[in-house]
């Protein structure tokens, strides 16, 4: 993780990460493809602490801002403690390219910060989603990160790690949603995931999903306090190393 791709937002962690079909704010950080659905200026804020262990927290930003055309989106990221910590920030243009096709690409500025004995790494990668409406239920979804493989270091040769995802979304009906995604890191076995979410009212949602390579399981809650206001919150268990609590809040500026 502290290489390479970072989920955010707690709806995305409860459904063990089978965000690349996700419209919301946090689609900056899942797949900027899906920002072109944010139609009001929102900010999203996320916290995560993986393992339940005080040097492994996560913490984002999220802001999308439509425009005339397409979706400006801007923010960032910081996971680790003193010692280790690494930092995202960038800036994402998404748009449809066609009514049912939209394209997001992102350029983000990455660094990692190791203690004074090995000092700090920074470099500058590149991302982006393309997701495709089927029909008003079912939708599929694609995202790429670290297109270019860039390096993290020269000796032994060490590259940030380039994610390639490919899912989908079906509405089985107005209050429950089914995703299922592949994830494949160039340097490690492929990934399936799945999630539901279901919603007993408007304003109240329940999700679950379950992962592989390595297996966990993840649960959550949605509470959709208003129209500007939503607080999610939700954890996830690796079968060894135990639960990542998470949380998140969402604003959006509707006039």
């Amino acid at each position: 993780m502290g290489q390479g791709i970072y989920f955010s937002g707690s709806r995305s962690n409860s459904l063990a990460n089978a965000s690349v079909c996700l419209e919301d704010v946090y689609s900056y950080h899942n797949n900027p493809a899906n920002l072109s659905y944010v139609e009001n200026t929102s900010v999203g804020l996320s916290y995560e602490n993986r393992f339940l262990l005080k040097e492994l927290q996560n913490q984002s930003l999220a802001i999308a801002i439509p425009l005339k055309y397409g979706v400006l989106s801007i923010g960032g990221n910081t996971f680790g403690y003193q010692n280790f910590r690494t930092f995202k920030s960038g800036v994402g243009y998404s748009m449809f390219l066609t009514k049912d096709l939209a394209m997001g690409v992102q350029i983000n500025h990455q660094m990692i910060r190791l203690n004074d004995a090995y000092g700090i790494n920074q470099t500058v990668t590149g991302e982006m989603g393309l997701t495709y409406s089927v029909n008003k239920y079912w939708s599929i979804g694609m995202a790429v990160f670290n297109i270019g493989r860039n390096k993290l270091s020269l000796y032994p040769e060490d590259r940030y790690s380039t994610t390639m995802r490919l899912g989908t979304r079906y509405k089985v009906s107005e209050k429950t949603m089914l995703l299922a995604e592949f994830e494949k890191d160039v340097e490690h076995n492929l990934r399936s995931k799945i999630g539901i979410e279901y919603l007993p009212v408007k304003s109240l949602a329940f999700r679950g999903g379950f992962a592989t390579e390595p297996i966990e399981l993840s649960f959550g809650l949605g509470w959709l306090i208003s129209n500007k206001y939503t607080l999610d919150f939700g954890t996830q268990f690796h079968q060894l190393l135990g639960w990542s609590p998470h949380i998140s809040f969402k604003y959006v500026f509707i006039k």
